[in-house]
């Protein structure tokens, strides 16, 4: 079968729920992938961060094969002998003394406020099932109706109401617009550190230290979405660190697995986590042993190749050199570490021509927020790799 037949079988019979562009990938490996015709691509998404160790890591798959040759699925009516371990090195990785694994990043968010929910009633004091969340202009948790509850992107909430109630939204990277939303019901702040899907959105810099003093001042918990940010992405191993703030909640996901398996956690302290009780919350494949030996492999490639020190040394390059070319189609590079955009000028109709024009030159990436081409390659990239890629994007902007 061609490239067109696949995409015929994709729109006879799937959902059109997304609009990828027309190439179909059938192989992976670090930072290439290959289509269904022997075409070679640089890819620089990376699944939405999702393979930040690269495409089919050898430590990561033998990790899967091993374990799946085992056992993959208890549930968690029994115990397996993974999760422990599981639980224990990502305490040890992220300074949190608890975890609660899920799945998808949706569920890990979702997840988030509940708990966050019930420290409000239970700690706080807060009226029963009054509790809000204040969260930000722009941003992306998901697309389950509570996380499209949160969102200001008509596309995702247009004919899916009614919302989920206790949201509170306010302008990103505006902390006196939070200080604002702040009442005695408040139970916490969902913030990302970098909003990616809005267009690799930079917040002003110490803006999340003044998150944190004033979630402390008002005894408001901080929950930090690092899903697409965290795990190495922005050149540090949360993007939080760069300002040496710690959230109360931390919600991980897509690199927690290295991209073999859904893999998502929660991750606070034990006055926060310790509230949840049995039966109050759960998913049959959440921390299955398969996905928690899969995930402590792409810890240990994530920590044993130091992928965020890289991300942070070739990120830097990366951005200097893509802010260097004289391009009358952009308007503005920004981002941190590897996760970098290139917004376009709005008058030019949005960036899918230019990715497209990218794909003919070897090179996939992908636009956000219509006129935001994002760069963001595996973490695994290296400068000759950069240099390679960067007359090809250069052609694409100057032409």
């Amino acid at each position: 079968m061609d490239t067109n037949a696949y995409i015929e079988l994709e729109n006879k019979y799937g959902a059109n729920n997304y609009h990828p562009l027309d190439v179909v990938l059938a192989r992976g490996s670090g930072v290439w992938v290959e289509d269904v015709e022997g075409h070679r691509y640089l890819d620089c998404l990376s699944a939405y961060s999702a393979v930040n160790q690269g495409h089919v890591h050898p430590k990561i798959l033998a990790a899967l094969q091993e374990q799946a040759s085992r056992i993959t699925l208890t549930s968690r009516a029994f115990r397996n002998d993974q999760l422990g371990l599981f639980y224990q090195e990502l305490s040890q990785m992220s300074g949190y003394e608890m975890s609660l694994p899920m799945n998808s990043g949706a569920e890990a968010v979702e997840t988030a406020v509940k708990l966050a929910r019930k420290w409000a009633y239970v700690v706080k004091g807060v009226p029963r099932y009054q509790a809000e969340v204040i969260t930000c202009q722009g941003n992306f948790h998901g697309r389950t109706i509570s996380m499209i509850s949160t969102s200001t992107e008509p596309l995702y909430r247009q004919d899916f109401g009614p919302f989920t109630p206790g949201f509170v939204n306010v302008p990103y990277g505006d902390v006196a617009a939070v200080a604002q939303a702040i009442t005695p019901h408040t139970a916490a702040v969902l913030v990302e550190p970098i909003q990616g899907e809005a267009g690799v959105i930079v917040p002003p810099k110490g803006y999340l230290q003044a998150l944190r003093e004033l979630c402390d001042r008002h005894q408001v918990l901080m929950i930090a979405d690092e899903i697409q940010t965290g795990l190495g992405r922005t050149g540090r191993r949360f993007a939080c660190d760069h300002e040496q703030v710690r959230p109360d909640i931390m919600v991980l996901g897509k690199a927690l697995s290295g991209g073999f398996y859904p893999v998502s956690a929660v991750l606070a302290d034990r006055p926060i986590m310790g509230l949840i009780q049995a039966g109050e919350h759960g998913s049959t494949f959440g921390g299955n042993p398969l996905a928690a030996a899969i995930a402590r492999a792409a810890l240990r490639v994530l920590e044993e190749e130091k992928l965020a020190e890289n991300a942070a040394r070739l990120g830097e390059y990366l951005m200097e050199q893509l802010a260097e070319i004289p391009s009358r189609y952009v308007k503005e590079v920004r981002g941190k570490g590897l996760l970098i955009g290139v917004e376009l000028h709005h008058q030019l109709g949005g960036a899918r021509p230019f990715c497209m024009a990218l794909k003919a030159r070897g090179i996939l990436a992908k636009e956000t927020h219509q006129h935001v081409i994002r760069f963001a390659p595996p973490l695994v990239i290296d400068q000759q790799t950069i240099d390679w890629a960067l007359p090809r994007i250069r052609e694409v902007l100057t032409s």
